[in-house]
């Protein structure tokens, strides 16, 4: 096995799944934000994007690392079993420049197919791109920092879709200030910072 895994025609496939590996490490430890989950990304009409195609291939309808994790372990599993029955029959491996583009196509295909059950069961991608602007007028919750004018804050929201988004807020109003697990409303935003003001509820006594 440490010869398959090691030999140079399968370095690609050996690489996707120790990235494979190292992604569900990540999550493990609770790193997994870090490493995709965790980033918004805003895409308007000047870029197309083949949308029949991203959803043959089951772009969009899971999780994004679970998608990856799916796509390079399909690819990883499929290069290293189709190497070694190559050279079994005919003696040598396939060169990883052929090989690979072979096994992206089936792997895409393969993760297009494991994820339409699995959309049915789980939450669609937290990065599904959408318009930030829309976030405007939603509830968020101050989740690290204190937001001041001039110093924001990151704070939690999620879109109309019930996706998640982390942004950053800062008061729109002078001399205000936002706390840890205060919520507040997003009223409009400046480049890549939402200004928001106070809910006002934060420091009423609470009844439970």
């Amino acid at each position: 096995m440490l010869e398959l895994l090691t030999s140079t025609g399968n370095t690609p496939f050996s690489v996707a799944l120790a990235v494979v590996v190292l992604l569900a490490a990540l999550q493990v430890v609770g790193l997994g934000d870090l490493a995709a989950g965790d980033v918004d990304v805003d895409v308007d009409g000047d870029m197309p994007v083949d949308a029949g195609l991203m959803s043959l291939v089951g772009l969009g309808r899971i999780p994004f690392q679970m998608w990856l994790m799916i796509l390079l372990s399909l690819f990883g599993v499929v290069g290293l079993v189709g190497q070694s029955a190559l050279a079994q029959m005919t003696g040598s491996a396939l060169s990883p420049w052929i090989a690979g583009p072979v096994a992206a196509a089936i792997g895409l295909a393969g993760t297009g197919y494991v994820s339409r059950p699995l959309s049915r069961i789980l939450p669609r991608d937290e990065t599904t791109a959408i318009d930030l602007s829309a976030l405007i007028g939603r509830e968020a919750q101050i989740v690290i920092g204190t937001a001041r004018p001039g110093h924001p804050a990151r704070a939690r929201t999620t879109d109309h879709f019930g996706q998640v988004h982390h942004v950053m807020v800062e008061p729109d109003n002078p001399g205000q200030a936002f706390v840890e697990n205060e919520k507040i409303l997003l009223v409009r935003r400046d480049g890549d910072v939402f200004k928001a003001i106070t809910r006002g509820d934060h420091y009423l006594p609470r009844l439970d």
